[in-house]
């Protein structure tokens, strides 16, 4: 599978897309293939912050992913472990950042494993986020960005989140590649994420434990 990562970190299209194809003949699970896509993802995100890749770089990169979540998404469906109203979760890129690949993969995963999604898009202001929180009874949100300049954007939201008398009942979770443990604990979120995976174990292990 380390191959399929580097082709994608090296941006390699038509084997990127050959190695897909090959591991979902050979049966290999799609999560276990995008995970390996994710890492190369990371690798390309990497790149473009030591100033090796540019942003052409990175938003081919991007497409490669999209092209590659369409070969993926039909195969989702079909798995074991899909769970008939798994709970309700809330997501969107936040204000001042329109990126919206990573939480476009969240998104489809979330719904393939049978939870309501409410995708507020990108560019997402403090009040949106609360108006869907309190209009679904979600339990989960999630914030989503890649450009570190949103970090006092996804505390505000926390803080907002707090402030509606919500924070009890809503888990929340910030994702992309600029997440770290340092910046949970500065935004005050419940988790964080690099990967798809880790958003989606997320959401189930809070609806689990309702």
């Amino acid at each position: 599978m380390a191959e399929l990562r580097e082709a994608l970190k090296d941006l390699n299209e038509d084997e990127v897309y050959r190695l897909v194809d090959e591991k979902i003949k050979q049966g290999v699970s799609p999560l276990d293939i995008l995970d390996e896509c994710n890492k190369g993802l990371m690798d390309v995100g990497e790149l473009f912050a030591a100033g090796n890749y540019f942003l052409t770089e990175l938003l081919f990169s991007a497409e490669i992913m999209q092209n590659i979540m369409q070969k993926l998404e039909p195969l989702f469906s079909q798995g074991d472990n899909i769970r008939e109203d798994a709970g309700i979760v809330v997501i969107g890129t936040v204000k001042g950042d329109i990126h919206d690949i990573g939480k476009n993969i969240v998104v489809s995963l979330l719904r393939s494993h049978g939870f309501k999604v409410i995708d507020l898009g990108v560019d997402v202001p403090v009040e949106k986020f609360i108006e869907a929180l309190k209009e679904t009874d979600a339990k989960v949100l999630g914030l989503s960005a890649l450009l570190n300049s949103t970090y006092p954007v996804m505390k505000d939201v926390v803080e907002a989140v707090k402030n509606a008398g919500l924070r009890d009942k809503v888990k929340i979770i910030i994702g992309g590649t600029i997440c770290s443990e340092a910046v949970r604990e500065f935004t005050g979120a419940d988790a964080y994420a690099n990967d798809a995976l880790t958003g989606v174990n997320f959401a189930k292990k809070v609806y689990a434990n309702k």
